[in-house]
């Protein structure tokens, strides 16, 4: 078995592994309004959003996550014929971020997690024969960016808590070690069903769908949630992405965080049947259908 590291890399394109740091790093960085490249980065964007991103966002615009997904995102494969990830869609004809103004960012106190970082990248980590994940630093350095050029030091860590960063890394935990667990996993778990990358992309972006999923009479008859965990996922799109995460590791991995109803087995048998008649009367789309294949 080997004990070759896996990551969550920003440099996805480089075979050279950039070089790693730990929080006590000092640097020195400073962007603000009047600096010679304002906005340079956001004129030309390649940003991917975590989950929490997502729900942040949507809250903000009053959107739902569907919505937001088409106006806001393109997906994007992680792996190849695996599971995707979603990025920052730009401007129609162009490559500016769509929250972009003059004066800056119009959602900066909702921004994502990959624009509060820079140009600190965060590396996250995971042995194959290892159960928890670390997370490192990496330093970008992009000829436009003249933030680099101020006299400001400060410790990566001082730079982390003044971009609010601890929140969404800690939001995001969950999502991290799904991708470093799949890409340590690599050809043991076979390649996932275009059901299982469907299921995947839902529980983690779309949490407006995952929502009626979780109401369904199918996932309520296979799995035992309390009122008030039920109701506390109906109403909190947060506490709704982490349990996402539990599911999917549950449904991908088989860590069973989520109990099972004790006459799950004859109700899916039963649910099965009812498809295969109902089928044939041509009955609409029904959510309760996806949890099927994984109970």
């Amino acid at each position: 078995m080997t004990d070759a590291p896996f990551t969550e890399s920003p440099f996805p394109t480089s075979p050279v592994m950039p070089k790693l740091y730990d929080g006590n790093k000092t640097i020195s960085f400073s962007c603000h309004k009047g600096i010679g490249c304002w906005n340079a980065c956001c004129a030309n964007i390649d940003i991917t959003l975590t989950p929490y991103d997502v729900v942040r966002l949507k809250m903000r615009l009053g959107m739902s996550s569907g919505d937001f997904l088409r106006q806001y995102t393109v997906p994007y494969e992680l792996e190849k014929d695996g599971i995707a990830g979603v990025k920052f869609k730009p401007v129609e004809e162009g490559t500016a971020c769509q929250f972009m103004r003059p004066e800056g960012c119009s959602v900066y106190e909702d921004r994502p997690t990959a624009c509060r970082y820079y140009p600190v990248a965060l590396i996250s980590m995971r042995k194959q024969d290892e159960y928890t994940d670390t997370s490192s630093y990496a330093l970008v350095k992009e000829p436009h960016c003249k933030g680099h050029e101020v006299e400001r030091p400060l410790t990566i860590e001082e730079y982390r808590r003044e971009q609010g960063v601890a929140e969404y890394d800690e939001q995001s935990r969950g999502w991290r070690q799904l991708i470093l667990k799949k890409m340590s996993s690599g050809p043991t778990i076979g390649k996932p069903s275009l059901r299982s990358r469907q299921m995947y992309f839902m529980a983690c972006y779309d949490m407006d769908l995952f929502r009626e999923f979780v109401r369904s009479e199918g996932f309520q008859s296979s799995f035992e949630l309390d009122e008030d965990m039920t109701r506390l996922l109906m109403e909190n799109d947060v506490e709704l992405m982490q349990f996402g995460f539990r599911f999917l590791k549950q449904v991908l991995f088989g860590e069973e965080t989520i109990p099972r109803r004790e006459d799950a087995i004859r109700v899916r048998e039963q649910r099965l049947r009812e498809m295969q008649e109902l089928a044939l009367q041509r009955r609409p789309y029904d959510p309760a259908d996806e949890v099927l294949e994984y109970i």
